[in-house]
């Protein structure tokens, strides 16, 4: 039997707000456990919650970003449920009319074609707390510090349809919440993770399967992972004979598995109903088109205009935009270095750059070449100072720190390119009247040869030649 899986992703991003939702509690990341959680986090008698209103206009930014509907009013509820890491015994979220509506959100497929995901909402919401199962022999310890933290959970509508196009949307959300600055996006931190909900039905049929919800996957990677082994579970579980059971379950990356959690709950399980103690949330028109007038260029825009302004490929404008931070770089490298280079910056930056930067672990953020670096030596480059090969020595020796710009590593190791004509030709003399043999049989025909030749020149030039007139002096002296 064929099958058909359809996805829909949950994904909570913590919004880059100073304070907390509702109290003025710091949300600084790493603090010792329980030096950020104050009264109103802790839920303590008598205390009331008060709405930080840079929550409200980040959720705003990002709705606008996707075209959304906005509610207006939104509502705050309460979602009651016991665990130790929630104080209050229930979690102000949203339910019946969330800030944002819907929306959607177009992510490029592997075929180089676009899909248009639906988002369902956006709402805005308080995390719990954590519980800490290490660090005490035979009990778990609880620390409140995330308690109150702002939350925006982006629900998508079941539009995806592999591990890939879930991983495409997921990425695409993580861009666009960076550009918008509502979220760091660090995924290490728990800042942004998503739960997946994951079904499969025959091929053809219109009602959705089972689903089974994956809670607080934290990578791309184990976003695919986790939803790949749960659809051969899925699979092998019916065609077995067994039937899915829905349920919510936590995904193992050391032993690649899913497994039970408890059965998943519905909205009517967790007695959701407006919290008495917030009123209704209505936006002014002026609120929100100070929000529309701060959008920043969006990564569809921005990667258009790289295309249409710089002749660059869809595939390398589509790189260069897939964070905020990668974009600014190069538009900065593009600007070092004279601006009339475009495709010759992102070949740099996309091949040796961010080929180097995978191989250490690091991202654009901490790379060890500056943009102004990067911008300085394709100058040279571009100037003929020095050749393309001369220029990855330079850039290993910027990157190992050997020297504060290009300049500088060109002058203290003699680099300079040869561009005198006289230079060269008298060095091409001298490997053709010590290689008569490949000479003859060049001249016999055998016009591979010509590749011998350019090496022996640049070898007697250790490399600083210039390639092309070498290429133009030698055909003309081989020729005759």
């Amino acid at each position: 039997m064929e099958w058909e899986v359809v996805i829909g992703l949950e994904i909570h991003a913590q919004l880059a707000t100073k304070t907390k939702i509702f109290s003025g509690a710091p949300t600084t990341y790493g603090a010792e456990p329980n030096t950020q959680a104050c009264a109103v986090d802790l839920g303590l008698p008598g205390v009331l919650p008060v709405l930080n209103i840079e929550a409200v206009k980040m959720a705003v930014k990002f709705g606008l970003a996707i075209d959304a509907e906005l509610s207006n009013p939104s509502i705050f509820a309460r979602k009651n449920y016991f665990y130790p890491d929630l104080p209050k015994g229930y979690q102000i979220s949203q339910l019946d009319l969330p800030i944002v509506g819907k929306g959607e959100l177009a992510i490029e497929l592997e075929d180089g074609s676009e899909k248009i995901i639906g988002v369902t909402r956006a709402h805005l919401e308080e995390d719990a707390g954590k519980s800490m199962h290490g660090n005490f022999q035979g009990q778990t310890g609880v620390d409140l510090n995330r308690a109150g933290t702002p939350l925006l959970e982006i629900v998508s509508e079941p539009d995806l349809s592999s591990a890939k196009e879930a991983v495409a949307y997921m990425k695409k959300i993580h861009s666009l919440v960076q550009y918008l600055e509502i979220c760091d996006g660090n995924m290490q931190e728990g800042s942004f993770r998503c739960d997946s909900n994951v079904s499969v039905r025959p091929k053809g049929q219109k009602e959705l399967g089972t689903r089974a919800e994956i809670k607080n996957i934290n990578s791309f990677r184990n976003v695919e992972r986790a939803i790949n082994i749960e659809i051969e579970r899925q699979i092998e579980l019916i065609e077995d004979g067994g039937r899915v059971v829905q349920e919510t379950r936590l995904y193992d990356a050391d032993k690649n598995e899913t497994r039970s959690m408890r059965s998943k709950e519905e909205a009517n399980d967790y007695r959701y109903f407006p919290d008495p103690d917030l009123l209704p949330v209505v936006l002014e028109p002026e609120l929100i088109e100070e929000m529309r007038a701060s959008l920043p260029e969006l990564p569809n825009a921005k990667r258009d205009r790289f295309v249409a302004d710089m002749s660059l490929s869809l595939y390398d404008a589509s790189v260069l935009t897939s964070s905020r931070e990668l974009a600014n770089y190069f538009e900065a490298v593009l600007e070092a270095s004279d601006n009339k280079e475009p495709k010759q910056c992102a070949n740099w930056i996309i091949t040796q750059l961010l080929g180097a930067l995978n191989k250490a672990g690091l991202d654009i953020a901490n790379s060890p070449i500056s943009a102004q670096q990067l911008g300085g030596l394709l100058l040279r480059i571009t100037d003929n100072t020095i050749s393309g090969k001369i220029a990855k020595q330079i850039f290993e020796a910027l990157w190992d720190k050997e020297g504060v710009d290009a300049d500088s590593i060109i002058e203290a190791k003699g680099l300079k390119q040869v561009t005198d004509s006289g230079a060269i030709e008298a060095m091409i003399d001298e490997v053709i009247a010590n290689n008569p043999g490949q000479l003859e049989q060049y001249r016999g025909g055998k016009e591979q040869l010509f590749g011998f030749f350019v090496g022996q020149v640049m070898k007697a030039s250790k490399g600083k030649a210039n390639p092309a007139q070498v290429n133009e002096i030698l055909k003309a002296k081989l020729a005759g």
